[in-house]
């Protein structure tokens, strides 16, 4: 019984490492890369995106310029759970959902009311160094866009 214990042992850290590092993958500061992004125009820009560990879960953190030039700053918490959690400081808003698909990969979706207002795909390169996140959005009056920002590793 003790080898099947063991092995069993030996499974759950590996899974539980393998789980870690691919939080990690996403962790840390991401700068806009305003270069090599394709925004589109009207829209809001987020110029800086901060990963880090919040417990169980995880903290990102948002500042960048709203479609107006005005500042913006929001924060989620939550899990790649693909969950909804409440998220706060942006007007386009209220719950954010993450769901991991890979070490490499997330699936976002945003909502306002319950109704979906963006989704996007973000990966992270096989070197880490930077990151590109393709977004389907609707702005406030209702009009569809799509932009890809690309986002380098602080």
């Amino acid at each position: 019984m003790k080898p099947r214990t063991a092995l069993l042992t030996l499974v759950v850290c590996f899974l539980a490492g393998a789980v870690c590092s691919a939080s990690d993958t996403q962790m840390g500061t991401w700068k806009l890369n305003e270069a090599k992004s394709k925004i589109t125009a009207g829209t809001a820009k987020n110029n800086t995106v901060v990963y880090e560990a919040a417990g169980d879960g995880v903290k990102v953190t948002i500042d960048g310029k709203a479609a107006d030039g005005t500042a913006t700053h929001s924060e989620w918490k939550g899990k790649f759970d693909g969950k909804d959690y409440p998220s706060t400081g942006n007007p386009n808003e209220d719950t954010r959902s993450v769901k991991q698909i890979d070490d490499r990969t997330l699936h976002v979706v945003s909502k306002k009311g319950g109704k979906v207002t963006l989704t996007a795909h973000v990966v992270v390169a096989a070197d880490g160094k930077s990151r590109t996140v393709a977004v389907n959005g609707t702005d406030a009056k209702g009009k569809k866009y799509k932009s890809t920002a690309v986002y380098d590793k602080q």
